[in-house]
C-alpha cells in the first residue's frame, strides 16, 4: 500500500480535468508546494479549458496527487516512484527530479515533456469540474469500501474509507468552505475509526450512510442545472477515468495484480463514472448518437476489467487495453461536448 496520497489535486488534473491514493498530509519539514518565489502561477478559466483529464496535460510534481504521479511510475517502471517524488518536494524546477536523485537523467528525458512546477489557479467551470471530480473520487472510494464491507472484508475496506479524508478532503476543503458546505471530515474520521475498532458494530451501517450523504450533499452545492449538464458531467467522468487509469496501471506488475488497493481504487472510480454517465446518457444519445454509442460500448468493456472488489487471480485486461478504452471515451466525450457547445451558441 502506498503511504501518501492526494496531497493536492494535480494541476494537470484540473486544467484538462485530469485527476486520484495514501496516508499522509504534508508537514512543515516536507511541504507539498514550494515557496511562492519558486513557481509561476497561471490562471485557468472556463474560456481556456474544457474537458478532459488528458494524459497529454503536464503534471505539476509539487501538487499532483499520487494517481497522477503513478503515470510516471508506470511509464518508467520504477516501483514506489510516486511516493519518492512526493517525499522529495518541493521542486524549484522539473530538473530537480534529477538534482534530488529521485530519478536518473535518462529517466527524466523520458518524461520531461510531461513535467511542470507551474501552479494553476482555476476559475469558472474548470473550478467547478475540479470540485465535483474530487468529490467523485471520494464517492468512488466509499463505493468500493461498501462492497468490501458487504463481503466481510473490513481490513480491506478501511483504507478506502480513510482515503477520502486523508487524501482528498484537504484538497477540496477551501472549496467546501467557499460553497458553505457543512464540515464532514469528522463524520469520515468517525466511520474509519469504527471500522478499525469494531467493524461488526451495527453503527457502521448508519455512519456509512451518513458519510455518503455528506459527500452527496457537498456535490449538491453545485447548481442542479450544472451538475446534470452532459458537457459538465462528461468532464467529471473523464477525470474519474483518468484517475482510474493511473491507479490500474500502478496495480499491475509483471502481468499480475500486485497492488490490490490500487485495483480497488480504480474499480470504485469506474463504478461511479458509469453511474454518472447513465444519468446523462439519454441526452448525449440525442445530441451526439455516434459518440454515445462509442462511450457506452467502451464503458461496458471497461467495467468488465473489475469483475469484483476482490482482485481476480489474473488481470482481465492489460493497462494498455484500459488506456485505449479510456482514450476512446475521452475522445468521444470531447466530440459530444464540442457539439453541445456549438448548438448552445446558435
Amino acid at each position: 500500500m502506498k503511504k501518501f496520497r492526494y496531497v493536492c489535486l494535480s494541476i494537470a488534473t484540473a486544467v484538462l480535468v485530469s485527476l486520484s491514493a495514501c496516508n499522509s498530509t504534508p508537514t512543515a519539514e516536507n511541504p507539498a508546494t514550494p515557496s511562492a518565489n519558486s513557481t509561476s502561477t497561471a490562471q485557468v478559466t472556463e474560456a481556456t479549458t474544457h474537458a478532459g483529464h488528458s494524459s497529454k496535460a503536464k503534471i505539476n510534481i509539487n501538487t499532483a496527487i499520487l494517481s497522477e504521479l503513478d503515470k510516471f511510475e508506470a511509464k518508467l517502471g520504477v516501483p514506489a516512484l510516486s511516493n519518492k517524488i512526493q517525499a522529495s518536494r518541493p521542486y524549484a524546477s522539473p530538473e530537480d527530479l534529477v538534482n534530488k536523485k529521485v530519478i536518473t537523467q535518462e529517466q527524466f528525458d523520458q518524461i520531461k515533456d510531461q513535467v511542470t512546477v507551474q501552479e494553476v489557479v482555476l476559475t469558472g467551470e474548470a473550478k467547478d469540474v475540479d470540485y465535483m471530480t474530487k468529490l467523485g473520487l471520494m464517492k468512488g472510494h466509499l463505493l468500493v469500501a461498501k462492497e468490501l464491507l458487504d463481503q466481510n472484508q473490513p481490513k480491506q475496506a478501511e483504507p478506502h474509507i480513510g482515503h477520502p479524508v486523508e487524501e482528498i478532503y484537504v484538497d477540496v476543503e477551501d472549496q467546501l468552505n467557499e460553497r458553505k458546505v457543512k464540515e464532514f471530515k469528522t463524520t469520515l474520521v468517525s466511520l474509519q475509526d469504527l471500522v478499525k475498532s469494531n467493524p461488526k458494530n451495527a453503527k457502521v451501517k448508519t455512519d456509512f450512510t451518513s458519510s455518503v450523504q455528506s459527500v452527496d450533499g457537498a456535490i449538491a452545492a453545485l447548481p442542479e442545472a450544472q451538475r446534470t449538464k452532459p458537457g459538465f458531467v462528461l468532464q467529471v467522468i473523464n477525470g474519474l477515468l483518468d484517475a482510474a487509469n493511473s491507479e490500474y496501471g500502478a496495480a499491475i506488475a509483471d502481468g499480475k495484480i500486485a497492488a490490490a488497493i490500487e485495483y480497488q481504487d480504480s474499480r470504485g472510480f469506474v463504478v461511479y463514472a458509469n453511474e454518472l454517465y447513465k444519468a446523462v446518457s439519454s441526452q448525449v444519445a440525442q445530441n451526439s448518437p455516434e459518440a454515445h454509442k462509442a462511450i457506452e460500448a467502451s464503458l461496458t468493456e471497461l467495467t468488465k476489467v473489475w469483475p469484483s472488489a476482490i482482485p481476480p487471480a489474473t488481470p482481465v485486461k492489460t493497462p494498455e487495453d484500459v488506456t485505449k478504452l479510456i482514450k476512446t471515451i475521452e475522445q468521444n466525450s470531447q466530440i459530444a461536448i464540442d457539439k453541445s457547445n456549438t448548438q448552445a451558441q446558435r
